[in-house]
This record gives C-alpha cells, sequence and structure tokens, in this order.
C-alpha cells in the first residue's frame, strides 16, 4: 500500500470512499461528494489508470488517497477485507461505494453486502448518467480514442490533461514551420490521432495553445505530441508541462511540401483561437 501526496493521518479518517477513481469523473465526484471533512479515498489499483494515473487522483479529488493494490486484496473474504479497512482507518464510521461495486475473494460480495458486514453507515450511489450516458471511466477512454473530446471532457468535468517532458525536437518548427514544445508522455491515455485546440500549463501559467498528437507523416515520419503555444514567449520551457484537450479540430494528413503544411497550420491556429475565444 502507498499514500498520495496529500498528507493522509489515517487516524483521524472517520469516511472513505473506494473504487479505482480512474479520471476522478463525475461519476466518482458523486461518491467523494458524500465524505465530509475527515475523508479520503481508498484506491484500489490494478495497474490500468491512465486517464489519471498515480497520485494524479488526490490532486483532482482533492482528498488524501490511500492505494492498495488489487492483488493484494483479491482474495481477501469480505470480512477479511473490512477487517482491513477498520484496521487501516481506526475511527471509520462511514464507508461510500457505488452501486456496481464489488469485492471478496472471486467477487463474491456486492455493494449492498457491505451493510451486513460492516458495523458504521454504508452510503451506496446510484448510477450516475449525464445526457442519458453512464458515467464511466471505460466510456472516456473510448471517447477520447474516437477523438470526442468535447463529450468526454463533460463527463469528466474538466479538461482533459496528460503531462508531459519537454524535450528536443526535430527543429523545424523554429526554421520552417511554426515553434513547438515536443513532449514526451508516460503512463497517460491519449487521444485520437490529430490536431487539438488545446491549453499548455508551463511553469504554472496556462496559455492557449495548438497542438499536434501522432506520426509527422509530413517530416520524419515518427511519432510525437507537439504544442505551438499561442504567446511565443513560453517556447524555451523544460522540465515538465500539462496539456489539456479542448476541441479536435482534424486528423492527422499528410503534406507533400513544407509550404503546405505551414499553411494548414495557420488555419490551424485559426481555428483553434475560435474555439478557444481568443481575440485574433
Amino acid at each position: 500500500m502507498s499514500n498520495s501526496s496529500m498528507h493522509l493521518k489515517k487516524d483521524s479518517v472517520t469516511a472513505i470512499a473506494i473504487g479505482g477513481f480512474d479520471g476522478v469523473h463525475l461519476g466518482h465526484q458523486q461518491l467523494i461528494a458524500r465524505l465530509g471533512e475527515h475523508g479520503a479515498l481508498l484506491v484500489i489499483d490494478k495497474d490500468e489508470a491512465n486517464l489519471t494515473p498515480g497520485t494524479k487522483r488526490s490532486e483532482y479529488a482533492a482528498y488524501p488517497c490511500m492505494f492498495y493494490h488489487f492483488l493484494k486484496v483479491k482474495d481477501l473474504s469480505g470480512e477479511a477485507f473490512v477487517a482491513l479497512l477498520k484496521k487501516e482507518f481506526p475511527k471509520l464510521e462511514k464507508i461510500v461505494v457505488g452501486y456496481d461495486f464489488c469485492f471478496g475473494a472471486k467477487r463474491a460480495h456486492r455493494a449492498s453486502d457491505l451493510p451486513m458486514l460492516f458495523d458504521g453507515e454504508v452510503e451506496i450511489v446510484k448510477e450516475f448518467t449525464l445526457e442519458g450516458i453512464s458515467v464511466h471511466s471505460s466510456t472516456i477512454r473510448t471517447l477520447l480514442k474516437e477523438g470526442n473530446i468535447a463529450l468526454a471532457n463533460r463527463l469528466l468535468g474538466r479538461e482533459y490533461g496528460i503531462v508531459g517532458n519537454v524535450i528536443a525536437g526535430q527543429g523545424l518548427g523554429k526554421t520552417s514551420l511554426y515553434p513547438t514544445l515536443n513532449l514526451h508522455v508516460r503512463h497517460y491515455l491519449l487521444p485520437k490521432e490529430g490536431v487539438y485546440a488545446t491549453r499548455t500549463l508551463v511553469k504554472g501559467r496556462l496559455m492557449d495553445s495548438v497542438s499536434f498528437v501522432g506520426v509527422r507523416s509530413s517530416t520524419d515520419g515518427k511519432f510525437a505530441i507537439e504544442t505551438h503555444i499561442l504567446e511565443t514567449d513560453a517556447l524555451e520551457a523544460v522540465g515538465y508541462v500539462e496539456l489539456f484537450f479542448v476541441e479536435y479540430l482534424r486528423e492527422n494528413r499528410t503534406f507533400e511540401v513544407l509550404d503546405a503544411l505551414k499553411k494548414q497550420i495557420g488555419e490551424d491556429i485559426i481555428k483553434a483561437c475560435e474555439a478557444l475565444h481568443v481575440k485574433q
């Protein structure tokens, strides 16, 4: 087990919400909203989190997290699982779970079994839907892979973001096209290849941008994540930056000459400004 970067004092926790919490989306927020002042998240980690990997979940949840790997708890009986919770949180009074929560060896127990095993309060949160869609991490992943950023963001309750380390690029941006920050991203689900209106967080400053995700078929044929900051004074950024996707602009295309690519990027910038409500 491990705790999040947000300090967790287990002996002061009186309420926990249990789940995977990848994305910390609007459905997850229904559980989190019921925690109260002395709450925490018990994250059952299956190594599948790629919307909010690792401790990124505690940032969006605004509650500390304790991480238990699924393999550590999957074979526990229902009674042993609840006993573990009470041992970890000695002042535990309330457990919050979703309607589809299962626990115990071979998923033998459902959420409705918790009140029989735990002597405190159990709150089971009903299915949460938005625009007729049941909000789940798997649904958001599918939307991102399809390029449906707008709906994915509505289900998340925020703009989808990834964190990347600035790396050296081709050098073509500054000399022949538009200057970009080139990002190396690990652990995050990448949305569909193409061009996006985005916002880029650099050293605490959130700036409008237009970004590309995909294979640079017009130049070196390599996969890249590039972001062009519409305010050009941040181009020497180093270290980690965060990229937030706002709107899908177009699919990846191949251009025979750099002038044609540059013209298209110029059109992309105009569309990005419209999507981001930036005055040109």
